[in-house]
């Protein structure tokens, strides 16, 4: 199992980011092919950091073949670029971590 673990910290504009997050950039996310499993988590607490996360999102696959193959295809491109459509409401961009 292969999984992409996406950490948001807590944004500027919580309701414009959400907006755009939840019926914009998640949708197109759902399109990439190769994805068992995918799941968006509010953060409600953390201990031992200084980051405020506000949401981590969780994307699985079957290995990290299915990964890399997944994030080579033309959904994966597009949700990639949308990124920049609510990263505005971001002081920094996500911790994108691969983990197996």
């Amino acid at each position: 199992m292969a999984k992409m673990v996406i950490m948001y910290e807590e944004p500027k504009d919580k309701e414009k980011f959400d907006e755009h997050y939840f019926n914009v950039h998640v949708p197109l996310g759902r399109n990439i092919p190769n994805i068992i499993k995918d799941s968006v988590h509010r953060v409600v607490g953390s201990q031992n950091t200084h980051l405020n996360l506000y949401l981590i999102t969780i994307l699985e696959f079957e290995n990290m073949e299915k990964l890399q193959e997944a994030f080579a295809s033309p959904e994966a491109k597009l949700a990639e670029e949308d990124g920049q459509n609510f990263f505005q409401y971001l002081e920094k961009p996500p911790i994108i971590s691969i983990i197996d």
